[in-house]
C-alpha cells in the first residue's frame, strides 16, 4: 500500500497488478503482475515490484526485482529474474531490502549482497530518509541501522503483522488480532493506539501537514484511515 500527495493518491499493490483506489472508477494502473512485493521510493511515480507475471506479460517467472519509473503504468526487469519472488520489499537511502526466502540488500537493484541473518519476516518497512529498516516477525520486531545488513531484536517490542514509515523517526504497526502501535524513535519503542475489529491486509503510515501521524490500513473490505495517530479510525472514501 502507497499514500501520496497528502492522501489524494491511494494505491494498492495486489494479485491482479497495481491499482489506483482514488479514482472513480477504481483504476488499474499495471499490466497483470501478482505483485507479491511492491514499494516506493520516496521519488513521484518511482517504484520497485516482485512476483509473477500474469495473462500477456512477457516477463519471466517469478519477475525477480522490477522497476516503474512511470507510476506503475510500465515495468522493466532489473535483476534476478526467473530467481527471486521478494514476498516484501523495502527501500531506504541506501538502496532496496527485499525478502524471498532470505534478506538481501542492492545499492542498485542490479547486484546483490546476502544479510547474515535467518529471520522470516512478514514485512519490511524502511524509509528513504535514512537506514533503519523494521521487519515484522513471528519473534517480534527485528530492527537493521544499516540498510538491512545487520539485525537486532527490539526490546519489549509488540508482536506486529505490518509496519510503515511515516518519516525518519516515525512510524507505525499493526498486530495480527488489530491492535496499532506507534513509534517516534524508528521503531526502539512502541506505544499502544487504537485498534480495528478486522484483519489488516497492507498499512501506510504518511505525517499531516501539522506533524500528526496519518495511518492507513486496508482490510478485505475497506479502506480505514486514522488521522489521531492511530487513536481512531474511520472508512476512507476517495474524494
Amino acid at each position: 500500500m502507497a499514500v501520496q500527495d497528502g492522501g489524494h493518491t491511494v494505491l494498492l499493490a495486489t494479485h491482479a497488478g497495481l491499482y489506483n483506489m482514488s479514482a472513480d472508477p477504481i483504476e488499474v494502473i499495471s499490466p497483470s503482475i501478482d505483485l507479491m512485493g511492491f514499494t516506493t521510493t520516496g521519488e513521484p511515480g518511482h517504484f520497485y515490484a516482485s512476483g509473477h507475471p500474469g495473462d500477456g506479460v512477457q516477463l519471466p517467472n517469478p519477475v525477480g526485482l522490477i522497476e516503474s519509473t512511470d507510476g506503475g503504468q510500465s515495468w522493466q526487469p532489473l535483476s534476478r529474474q526467473g530467481q527471486s519472488d521478494f514476498h516484501s520489499l523495502t527501500y531506504t537511502e541506501d538502496g532496496v531490502v527485499g525478502f524471498d526466502g532470505a534478506i538481501r540488500t542492492s545499492k542498485n537493484g542490479q547486484s546483490w549482497s546476502m544479510s547474515n541473518t535467518n529471520i522470516q519476516p512478514a514485512d519490511l518497512s524502511g524509509t528513504a530518509e535514512g537506514q533503519t529498516v523494521l521487519a515484522a516477525t513471528e519473534e517480534r520486531v527485528k530492527r537493521s541501522t544499516d540498510g538491512g545488513t545487520t539485525w537486532t531484536k527490539v526490546p519489549d517490542a509488540p508482536l506486529l503483522y505490518l509496519t510503515d514509515f511515516a518519516s525518519s523517526q516515525s512510524a507505525a504497526g499493526v498486530s495480527p488480532d488489530g491492535i496499532v502501535y506507534t513509534s517516534d524513535d524508528a521503531g526502539l519503542t512502541w506505544h499502544r493506539a487504537g485498534s480495528i475489529d478486522t484483519e489488516a491486509r497492507a498499512m501506510a503510515a504518511t505525517n499531516l501537514a501539522d506533524g500528526q501521524l496519518q495511518i492507513w490500513i486496508a482490510t478485505e473490505q475497506d479502506i480505514l484511515v486514522s488521522t489521531d495517530g492511530g487513536g481512531t479510525f474511520s472508512t476512507w472514501t476517495s474524494q
